[in-house]
């Protein structure tokens, strides 16, 4: 692929490949200081510490913070719009939010300091990409509200990079853009991605003669199938990048691209556990469970404990010291349970990608007749294959593959090249019409 040597030593912060020891006393000094800043600055910390019967001076070692309690995404709403800030209202910077879905977003306010060190941390992100200073980067995450296009662009920036804020949307444009502007590197949804080829493809354009020499792909899970899909159609390297909004926005942690086994965590800021979805208990290294976050320098709005629903692991760290957390397997709340079977999409995806003759693009679509529900999934055959023959054939392949790998009876139902909405952002991939209970 297109690109150059993996970076020198020197093109690397020292904390990225310092000791562990040197890495955790860090890790404890500022782990101790944002205790006792949230405990001082926020009530509903005081509040949740208090009941807990522990008080940041309990926090001895790095064990010690399994003792204090979680926060959720509730505490945020329950606390709406500014009650988890720990800064007065003329140190906020900017306010950054998600959308709500019980009709009231997640607020996160910023200092400059704050800013600052979110600017550092996905420069530093794009630096392990392959991204260099002077590289141009197509930024197709949206502005606004959205951490995305802002911390990407920001980010950017700070690394010496000339950005292209181009946003979500208009997908014809962003090809043209790409065409005429040449950037090296683009930031986007991988959902979106599929879209931006299905444009190239459709106006004629080999995408392996872009410019594009690096894609840095979050804001949802994707799969390695998805990650080779991409990376064979434009001839680039597909990176993962992740981060949520409560925590920072985007990078938190990053894939370095020498490696792509899996996203250094910036453990530097941001503090990691895994735990069990069910019983919160702590688990070991390599267990699979919950990601769980605690910032570590954040001044506007610290989080203790975040529980963000994502399910990883967590490894040793390879390219850099830091540790590293497997790709996104799904989020503990998009679990799907059907006729008592557990589903994640992820898993539809990389069986879909496994049949040549379906494209990228998919829907997992839930009904319920009396008491039995069933599943529907919808996905699009490749632009110029013969429709019927792929509905004779890759339909039931998938299906099978589907009850073979999962244990569960589908029908797979294949549309014409575009059928199935696209979306600018985040791609919606289950449309759930059961009746609620």
């Amino acid at each position: 692929m297109r690109l150059g040597a993996a970076p020198a030593w020197h093109d690397i912060e020292p904390i990225e490949i310092a000791s562990r020891d040197e890495i955790t006393a860090l890790q404890l000094g500022r782990l101790q200081a944002t205790l006792h800043h949230a405990y001082a600055n926020v009530a509903a910390y005081k509040a949740k510490f208090d009941a807990q019967g522990v008080h940041p001076g309990d926090c001895k070692t790095l064990e010690d913070l399994r003792r204090f309690p979680f926060t959720t995404k509730a505490d945020l709403r329950d606390n709406y719009p500014t009650g988890m800030f720990a800064v007065p209202a003329e140190r906020i910077a900017r306010i950054h939010a998600s959308s709500g879905t019980t009709g009231k977003a997640t607020v996160v306010g910023y200092t400059r300091h704050d800013l600052d060190i979110w600017a550092n941390v996905v420069a530093r992100s794009i630096r392990a990409a392959g991204g260099r200073s002077g590289d141009r980067v197509h930024v197709a995450y949206g502005y606004g509200l959205f951490t995305g296009g802002l911390g990407a662009h920001y980010g950017a920036e700070r690394l010496g990079c000339t950005v292209i804020p181009v946003s979500g949307g208009m997908t014809e444009r962003q090809v043209q853009l790409i065409q005429d502007l040449k950037p090296q590197i683009i930031m986007v949804t991988p959902s979106y991605m599929l879209a931006i080829l299905d444009e190239f493809v459709r106006q004629g354009i080999d995408p392996r003669k872009s410019s594009l020499r690096v894609g840095i792909f979050g804001a949802e899970p994707w799969t390695n199938a998805m990650r080779a899909e991409i990376e064979d159609a434009f001839d680039m390297h597909a990176v993962d990048i992740y981060g949520l909004s409560e925590v920072i926005g985007p990078g938190v942690a990053s894939e370095c691209v020498e490696t792509k086994d899996g996203l250094h965590i910036w453990e530097d800021h941001f503090y990691p556990e895994i735990v069990d979805p069910v019983t919160g208990q702590v688990l070991a290294a390599g267990e699979a469970g919950e990601l769980v976050f605690t910032s570590l320098t954040k001044e506007a709005m610290p989080v203790i404990r975040y529980r963000t629903r994502d399910l990883s692991r967590l490894l040793p760290g390879t390219a850099r010291t830091m540790r590293r957390m497997a790709k996104i397997a799904g989020r503990s709340d998009d679990m799907l349970i059907v006729r008592g079977v557990n589903l994640f999409p992820s898993q539809i995806e990389e069986l879909m990608f496994a049949v040549d003759a379906l494209s990228g693009h998919y829907q997992i679509v839930l009904t319920r007749t009396g008491r039995l529900d069933s599943v529907e999934i919808l996905v699009e055959a490749r632009p110029g294959a013969d429709l019927d023959q792929v509905r004779r054939t890759a339909s039931a392949s998938l299906a099978k593959s589907i009850k073979d790998r999962i244990g569960l009876t589908t029908t797979v139902t294949v549309g014409a090249p575009g059928e199935i909405a696209r979306s600018e952002g985040k791609a919606r991939r289950v449309v759930d019409r059961r009746p609620k209970d």
